[in-house]
């Protein structure tokens, strides 16, 4: 099975990644793992006076920041990964990886919002079920 996993490096994710790992008859070595972080793009008008390759840099740079741990996560539980960043909405993103890259599962924390919550601040996850085609494991 090819299983997209959505990481921010807050707490939730750390609470995701745990989930895995007790739950190793599900998530095995067997799958095949794509770890993926999204980084908020700068603002139109600052990235229009930075050169690209520092752009590049930052967006590598604050992606490391959040898959590092989560590398050496995979390979403390012996589960091989490919990790992998995109600019933009974490959402969209995410959802688009998964329709684009045909993944069969993608598991992501999510905060637990209420309803209310959901509509005043939006979601990360409501955005991804909203626009993913891919079936989404939610761990809270």
């Amino acid at each position: 099975m090819k299983i997209l996993v959505a990481v921010d490096g807050s707490a939730y994710t750390k609470r995701m990644l745990g989930y895995l790992a007790a739950h190793d008859e599900l998530f095995g070595g067997a799958h095949d793992y794509t770890v993926l972080t999204a980084v908020p793009a700068v603002p139109p008008r600052a990235a229009a006076v930075i050169d690209k390759e520092t752009l590049a840099e930052y967006y590598a740079d604050e992606a490391e920041k959040v898959l590092k741990p989560v590398r050496t996560f995979f390979d403390k539980q012996g589960l091989k990964s490919k990790t992998v960043h995109k600019v933009g909405h974490p959402g969209e993103v995410i959802a688009k990886m998964a329709d684009a890259g045909k993944f069969d599962l993608v598991v992501m924390g999510s905060h637990g919002h209420s309803a209310l919550g959901n509509l005043v601040m939006g979601s990360v996850a409501t955005s991804v079920i909203a626009h993913c085609k891919t079936p989404v494991l939610l761990v809270r």
